[in-house]
C-alpha cells in the first residue's frame, strides 16, 4: 500500500518505506516509481503507459517524502527548482547522544567511490571533491540516542550519512557509515520529513509533510 501524501494532475509525492527502491537497478526489484504509476493506471483507468517522471531520489535504507512529476512540463519545472535551490528539505536523523553543540553548520569536501557506493567527507579540499553543506539542530534528547533536525544546502550523494560520520555521529542503523549494529528491518534512522516547493503551474508554495515510521524511537520524538 502506497502513502499518498499529495495528488493532482501535475505532481504527486508519497512517503517512501525505507528499502524501497525509487528507480529499477540491478537487484531487479520493483522500484517506487512503477509502483506510483500502477496506482495512477488503477485510480484513473488509464489506457496505454503512465507516464511517471523521477524529480529526485532517496537512499534505499531512507524514508520520507519522494516527489513525482505526472507530466513532462511539471517534470522540466520542478527540475530547474532542484536545480537552483528553490526547494526546502528537512530530514530527521537519530544518532548517537551526547552531540555537541546542539545547533551546528556542517563543510565537508566529499569525494564519491562509485565501487563502494559511497562517498568520503573530508575537513580540507581534495582532489574530485564537491563541498557540502548542511545545517543541524537537535530536536530532542532520548535514553541513549538524539533526534536531529536537518537542512541541506547542498545535494550531495550519501551527504548527511557521511558528513554526520565524519564527525563521529553515524545514523542509527547505518552499516556502511559506522553504525555499530544494524537495524533488524535493514533500515537506517534517516527520513525526509519535508519538502517545500513552488507549485509548477500555480506558483503556490507546498510543504509537503512524511510522517516518520512507527518506531520507538520516532514515536518518543513525536511526544509532547
Amino acid at each position: 500500500m502506497l502513502n499518498i501524501l499529495y495528488e493532482d494532475n501535475h505532481l504527486i509525492a508519497v512517503n517512501k518505506v525505507a528499502g524501497d527502491l525509487v528507480q529499477g537497478d540491478q537487484t531487479g526489484d520493483q522500484p517506487l516509481v512503477d509502483k506510483v504509476k500502477a496506482y495512477i493506471k488503477k485510480k484513473y483507468n488509464k489506457p496505454g503507459a503512465v507516464f511517471l517522471g523521477v524529480i529526485h531520489r532517496l537512499d534505499r535504507p531512507t524514508s520520507g517524502v519522494v516527489l513525482f512529476a505526472r507530466t513532462s512540463k511539471a517534470l522540466s519545472r520542478m527540475n530547474q527548482q532542484f536545480k537552483e535551490r528553490m526547494t526546502h528539505k528537512i530530514y530527521w536523523a537519530i544518532v548517537g547522544s551526547e552531540i555537541r553543540p546542539s545547533t551546528a553548520t556542517l563543510t565537508h569536501w566529499l569525494k564519491r567511490n562509485t565501487k563502494m557506493n559511497k562517498s568520503f567527507a573530508h575537513d580540507l579540499e581534495v582532489n574530485d571533491s564537491k563541498k557540502a553543506v548542511l545545517h543541524f539542530k537537535k530536536l530532542r534528547d532520548l535514553d541513549r540516542y538524539t533526534v536531529l533536525e536537518i537542512r541541506i544546502e547542498t545535494g550531495r550523494h550519501h551527504q548527511i550519512r557521511s558528513q554526520l560520520t565524519q564527525i563521529g555521529f553515524p545514523i542509527k542503523g547505518d552499516l556502511k557509515y559506522g553504525a555499530k549494529r544494524s537495524n533488524p528491518d535493514g533500515s537506517i534512522d534517516l527520513h525526509a520529513r519535508s519538502l517545500s516547493i513552488d507549485h509548477p503551474t500555480t506558483k503556490e508554495r507546498i510543504n509537503i509533510i512524511a510522517p516518520p515510521p512507527s518506531k520507538p524511537q520516532w514515536n518518543f520524538a513525536l511526544s509532547d
